[in-house]
């Protein structure tokens, strides 16, 4: 019989590093015989792709933030049904780079969502699913921009070029969220080497292990 699936995601505002930590965590786990799947949001299944592209391009106010939470909604549902689930039934380790609580941050705390409204749409659509923990990786709203703009060569996506009062609405929303719930989140310093912020990393999820 395989072992307990766990779930873990990674959050944090633009420029953090969670795409490169995901893949570093991921080759970890494995070293230590975990059996791991990687994914994210939105995205991972075939129609929450399609509905990434759509989200994820156009002008900064192609959608309202309540259109927008509805559209997350509809892709993580059938990113938990059809991957996520499924992938810890058969007792595998899911990292998904974003989930709800990105939700609850973009378009709740920088939107103007109320938590409650978004965590309704979560209950329904994906049946409440939450990670077992929530790695929330920390860097200076500046620092992180500038390496976002550098990843994305200055063309960033919907979300990268709002301003930066929306950015620091949206850390603000997270640190909240951390400091409410501090046995799921661990909030990591994402400042320095990636093989350093690998090993905060590994710290946070020793309990797990």
């Amino acid at each position: 019989m395989a072992g307990r699936g766990r779930f873990i995601t990674l959050e944090g505002g633009e420029g953090v590093g969670k795409s490169t930590q995901l893949t570093q965590l991921a080759e970890a786990l494995r070293a230590r015989g975990l059996s791991v799947v990687t994914t994210r949001e939105p995205g991972g299944t075939a129609g929450a792709e399609a509905i990434r592209n759509v989200l994820m391009t156009g002008d900064a106010d192609k959608w309202s933030a309540r259109a927008e939470a509805l559209l997350f909604a509809a892709a993580r549902a059938d990113h938990v049904e059809k991957l996520i689930r499924p992938a810890l039934a058969r007792g595998d380790w899911v990292l998904c780079d974003r989930y709800i609580d990105s939700t609850r941050a973009y378009q709740g705390g920088a939107g103007g969502l109320s938590d409650a409204d978004i965590m309704r749409l979560h209950d329904f659509g994906s049946e409440g699913l939450m990670p077992d923990r929530t790695l929330y990786l920390k860097l200076l709203i500046d620092e992180g921009m500038a390496r976002a703009h550098r990843r994305d060569d200055g063309r960033g996506d919907r979300f990268a070029e709002r301003g930066a009062t929306y950015h620091a609405q949206l850390i603000c929303a997270f640190d909240r969220f951390a400091s409410a719930e501090p046995q799921r989140f661990a909030a990591i310093d994402a400042a320095g080497a990636p093989d350093q912020i690998t090993a905060r990393l590994l710290a946070a999820l020793q309990d797990l292990l």
